[in-house]
Parts: C-alpha cells; sequence; structure tokens
C-alpha cells in the first residue's frame, strides 16, 4: 500500500469498500444502504458497522478489508515483531492509534495497524514519513495484546505516574519519614496543648467548630435555595440516534459473585453497541474473579482488561492503566454493584454532543437499591439523597467546583489525558479529579439519571469506607494547597472559596463534631465544661443554635426524599442525628492513615445485598435476572 501526504488519508486505487463488498456478493444492497446511514450519524467505519450489526463476523471483515487494501494481515507465520524495536516507541501513542511496530529492514519500518486508512505516521513519531513506512493490516485485540505483553512494566510505571508531580500525592512516599513527622506534628501540637492549657484550646477549638458550623450551614442553605431555584422541567432526549461512543470502565477486585448480576444490568443500557465499550478491570493476581469471567460468554461489547500488578493497587491506578486502551470519546466509570437507568448512556451523549469545549463531563445521580436492609443503609440513602439531588447541584450552580462521586461520572477522553488521569496515589482519586479539572479550566455538570448501588450497611464496614473517603479528602485538599496562591490563580476566586468552604468546613465539622455535642448538655440541664468561661446565656443560644442546624438538616432531608420510591424514609430523616457519629470514628482512623498509611486502600467488600429491583428511576420497578453460570462459558 502506497501512503501520501501524512496528513491526508491513503489513496486506494480500489473502489470504494462498500462497492467491494457488494460487488463481491458479500452483502446485500439493503445492507449497504442501512450501514451508510448509520456512518452519516456516526464516526465509525463501514467494518465496524457490520461487524456490531452482525452482518459480517469480525475474521470475515477484516479478511476482505485487507484485501481491499491490498495489505498482507498480520499475525501471520511470515510476520513477526521485534520487541527491541518497540522500546524505540511510546507504548501510550501506540495503544492509542492502535499501532504495532514490527521490525526495520533497509530503511522501512514495518508497522501493523487496526485503521490504516487513518494512520499517519509522523503522529507516531516525528521522524517517521509515509515514504518510509510498510502497513500490515492487525486486529485491534491483537495489537494491543502484543503491546501489553511486552511493555507492561513502561505501562505500569506510567499508569501510577500519570499525574502530574505536583497535583499527585505520591510525592509523599518519597520522603515518608518527613510526611509521617510533619502530619503528626498537628494533632500532637494539639495534644500537648490541651495538657498545657486545656480550657483554653478546648475554647479555641469549640470556636473553630461552632465558626465552621455556621459556615457550612450557610453554605448548604446557599445550595438549597440555589437548586430549589432552577427550572426543574426535563429537557426530553432527541430522537436521533446518538454519534458519541463511550467506553466503559469497570474495575473489579475480588469480587467474582457481583459479576453476572453486573453483566445484566450492564446489558440493559439502552445504546448503541457500535458505539459503546465495557471494559472490565481485573487485577493480575485476583485469581477469583478471572476464573469467574473465563466461565461467561462475553458479548462482543464487553472485553476483560487484566492490569498487572503493581504499585500502589488501587481503582485510579487500574483505570489509568485501561485510558488509552479505550477507543471512546467519553470515558465513564461504573462501579461492580451499579444498576445504571437503561437509557443513561443517551442522556450523556445528549448532553455532551456539541457541548462547549469546557465541559469535561457529567456526573449522575447515585441511589441505593438496598435502602430498606437496615436503619443504617436507611441513613446513607438519606445521606447520598440529600448529596446528589440537593447540595451538589446548589454547588454546581453557585458557580462552585465540586468533587465528584467515584461512579456514573463521564468524561471527555482529551480532557481526562490533558489533566494527567486519576491521580493513582489517592485514595479518593474522584474529588480530586473534580478540583483538578476546574484547576484546568473545565467544568462538570449534573446529569439527571440515576445509578442504583449497594449501601454499606454495616457498622465495621461502613466506619472502613467513610474512613477512606475522608483520608482521600484530607489528601486531596492538602496537595491542592501546596501552593495556595497558584490555586487562587488557576480556579479564580469563587471556585477558590468553594473548595476551602467545602472541604474545610466538612473536615472540621468531623475531627470536632464531639465539641459540639457537648452543648446538648444544656438544654438537659447539666453543666458544660466551658460554662466557667461562657456567659449562661451564650451557652443557651448556642444550644439554640445547634437545634437550628438539626432542623435544617432535617428540612434537607425532607427534600430530597420527596421522590416516589424515597417518601418511606422521610420518617428516619431524624435519626441522622444518631448516624452521623460513625464519621467522627472514621475520621479519626482516617487521620492516623493519612499519617502511617496514605495509600492502603481499604476495599468495600460489594454482593452483601444483592439487587431485588431494578431502576426505580426509570419510573419501574422490576426484578432483576439471575445469571447462571456454567462450565464452558455458556451462562449468558
Amino acid at each position: 500500500m502506497v501512503l501520501h501526504h501524512p496528513k491526508s488519508p491513503p489513496k486506494v486505487t480500489s473502489p470504494r469498500y462498500g462497492q467491494y463488498l457488494l460487488d463481491r456478493g458479500i452483502i446485500s444492497a439493503s445492507q449497504l444502504l442501512w450501514a451508510q446511514g448509520q456512518l452519516i450519524q456516526t464516526s465509525l467505519l463501514l467494518g465496524d458497522v457490520l461487524v456490531s450489526a452482525g452482518i459480517l463476523s469480525n475474521e470475515t471483515q477484516q479478511e476482505h478489508y485487507a484485501n481491499w487494501l491490498g495489505l498482507e494481515r498480520y499475525p501471520s507465520p511470515n510476520l513477526n515483531h521485534d520487541p527491541a524495536l518497540l522500546n524505540r516507541f511510546d507504548p501510550h501513542r501506540c495503544l492509542q492509534m492502535q499501532v504495532l511496530p514490527l521490525w526495520q529492514e533497509a530503511g522501512v519500518t514495518h508497522l501493523a495497524v487496526a485503521h490504516p486508512e487513518q494512520f499517519r505516521p509522523d503522529a507516531l513519531r516525528a521522524d517517521l514519513h509515509p515514504s518510509n513506512c510498510k502497513l500490515y493490516l492487525g486486529p485491534r485485540s491483537c495489537i494491543q495484546d502484543t503491546l501489553i505483553a511486552h511493555q507492561g512494566p513502561r505501562l505500569c510505571h506510567a499508569a501510577s505516574h500519570r499525574t502530574a508531580l505536583d497535583h499527585s500525592c505520591r510525592r509523599w512516599g518519597q520522603r515518608p519519614l518527613r510526611r509521617t513527622l510533619g502530619l503528626a506534628s498537628v494533632p500532637l501540637f494539639i495534644l500537648v496543648a490541651l495538657s498545657i492549657a486545656p480550657l483554653l484550646v478546648l475554647a479555641s477549638l469549640t470556636c473553630w467548630a461552632i465558626f465552621t458550623q455556621a459556615v457550612a450551614s450557610l453554605t448548604k442553605s446557599l445550595a438549597l435555595l440555589a437548586h430549589l431555584g432552577r427550572n426543574t422541567k426535563a429537557k426530553p432526549l432527541p430522537t436521533t440516534a446518538p454519534s458519541l461512543s463511550i467506553s466503559i470502565l469497570v474495575p473489579l477486585y475480588k469480587e467474582p459473585e457481583v459479576l453476572p448480576a453486573l453483566i445484566q444490568r450492564l446489558s440493559r443500557l439502552d445504546y448503541p453497541r457500535e458505539l459503546m465499550e465495557v471494559l472490565v478491570l481485573l487485577e493480575e493476581c485476583d485469581h477469583a474473579t478471572r476464573e469467574v469471567i473465563e466461565q461467561i460468554a462475553l458479548p462482543d461489547w464487553i472485553r476483560p482488561l487484566v492490569v498487572p500488578d503493581g504499585t500502589p493497587r488501587t481503582k485510579p491506578r487500574a483505570m489509568n492503566y485501561a485510558l488509552d486502551v479505550c477507543e471512546g470519546e467519553v470515558i465513564g466509570i461504573y462501579d461492580a454493584e451499579d444498576a445504571p437507568a437503561p437509557d443513561q448512556l443517551r442522556q450523556v451523549a445528549h448532553a455532551m454532543t456539541d457541548a462547549p469545549s469546557d465541559l469535561a463531563g457529567v456526573q449522575g445521580v447515585l441511589d441505593y437499591y438496598n435502602a430498606g436492609r437496615n436503619w443504617i443503609a436507611r441513613c446513607f440513602t438519606i445521606e447520598y439523597a440529600s448529596w446528589f439531588r440537593l447540595i451538589l447541584p446548589g454547588m454546581r450552580r453557585l458557580g462552585f467546583a465540586i468533587p465528584l462521586g467515584g461512579t456514573t461520572v463521564f468524561c471527555r477522553r482529551d480532557a481526562l489525558l490533558r489533566v494527567g488521569g486519576w491521580d493513582a496515589h489517592n485514595v479518593t482519586e474522584d474529588a480530586d479529579l473534580g478540583i483538578r479539572l476546574a484547576r484546568f479550566g473545565y467544568r462538570v455538570e449534573l446529569l439527571p439519571s440515576t445509578t442504583e448501588e449497594e449501601a454499606n450497611c454495616r457498622p465495621l464496614p461502613w466506619v472502613r469506607q467513610r474512613s477512606r473517603w475522608l483520608k482521600g479528602y484530607l489528601a486531596t485538599y492538602l496537595v491542592h494547597m501546596r501552593q495556595p496562591i497558584r490555586l487562587f490563580r488557576d480556579l479564580g476566586p469563587r471556585q477558590f472559596l468553594g473548595v476551602q468552604l467545602h472541604f474545610i468546613t466538612a473536615l472540621s465539622q468531623f475531627f470536632l463534631a464531639p465539641l459540639l455535642w457537648s452543648f446538648w448538655l444544656v438544654p438537659l440541664g447539666l453543666s458544660h465544661p466551658l460554662e466557667a468561661v461562657v456567659p449562661p446565656i451564650a451557652l443557651t443560644l448556642l444550644a439554640a443554635g445547634f437545634i437550628t442546624v438539626e432542623l435544617l438538616t432535617i428540612t434537607i432531608g425532607i427534600i430530597a426524599t420527596r421522590a416516589a420510591h424515597l417518601r418511606h424514609l422521610i420518617l428516619w430523616v431524624p435519626s441522622l442525628h444518631l448516624y452521623y457519629p460513625m464519621a467522627v470514628l472514621a475520621a479519626y482512623k482516617a487521620l492516623a492513615e493519612l499519617i502511617f498509611a496514605p495509600f492502603y486502600w481499604d476495599k468495600t467488600q460489594h454482593g452483601i445485598s444483592p439487587p431485588t429491583q431494578a431502576l426505580r428511576g426509570s419510573g419501574q420497578a422490576a426484578v432483576a435476572p439471575r445469571v447462571e453460570l456454567q462450565p464452558g462459558g455458556e451462562g449468558l
């Protein structure tokens, strides 16, 4: 095959591919007309459409495509690759462009390419030119497998270091003693000060707790008012077919029991299969989950990707590893137990197609399908309803940068690459990504589509999960506040203020909550430790203020549970006062881990409460179908 100008598609003397297939009786005229209609709406190639529709098998399509292009196919017995040549190419760019360098001979570089008609040699490496390249047609899976097999260490290292050092907490691993002493100095100083001047320190901390509570309540009130003042009229989805390609990442770790239900839920997504792919990310050491997925006959739009073992073994590292393998224009994330609304991807495509360039992505609403399991599950559901249905949308309307959730996040691939993907060393990579996107001038909007997941409804696992979230919040704030002036310049006054209000008040409230609880002694007629320095009228007013804050929390909870499937939780809203003390235990566990084990990922175990209902957000409840696993992969 002869390539011409690198910025132009190759000129081929053969007839157009569709006509080529039609002339040889491989497809019918009606099939060609239908496929060409699909091409008008998408950026796909004809062969992809024909394979996705089941008109041609992948092997047959590859054979005819190679014949049409006049190219030899890779792999074949007389074609091999030189491992030494691979080291001279950027493996990430090779994966992104789906190119495998094979060997060099007489000044000519031989390359296996998945899409030869779109290949630009100079985009792969500046010193390559069409005149000194010879192409072979290779399937994407083969190219990816070979690159991963031979460039695994480089890809793993890059997955751990994709985020710039200034924006990552991995720097703490370079000087662990300095980090430990620096972080431990603050609580140590407070303890020493308490032993010297207990009343003064107690009064100072209490004043700070009262101040942050007042600020947090004001912020929640503003967010609530901003959200209630929105236009609630839902915009109908367009009737035209979507054209946005979406890749979904589903990281799993030691969760074989959730696989069958996960695949069934993903199969309910109403989106053109030729425009979506799902990558199930499996850790190399997770033999149990890998064995189970090998027994399942996966549809061609779902494929497992084994992430080589490395450090840190975290969800963001796995997603960084998969980022170059994805083909979609938009990258989405689901957790193992997620049950997304069937039309969710269509809503994503509607929100992001032809959107302004500063829109990096959208965040969906999270809900729980096991809210009736026990009291903790009910309170967790109320908490999430308040956050995702009121507070987070209100923060967005106030113009604040929003910390993202760990699932149902959809970001443009080019935006993710520009900001450095996910911080592999941050155990709350979602919140960090939301702030980092804002620093690069991007915004994330809220998507009015619901994903149901499993509420962590056991006390100790709940504390462990919440401690990981709070540790990540602490790490995120400390990382971005390394250079406050630079952060201010990146975010601007409004968003900088939003970061301070959100992170400082949230963290302060968890750590200092016991000081605020002490004021409940006043209405009970008991003495308060500060009554020697605080007038009785002030203590009474403070106690009244705390009651007002509780009423605000109850009001937000009641408004958040107005949806039909949440109304049964309204009576449980006042019990949130007894629910949040668990978060205080989690906060102190988070602080200890931040000092001594900042990169430790306290894994949340899923599958405790299997879903018995499909999405209520779609307006109907349905029994989740059961998938039977059978030997030989015949379960689906």
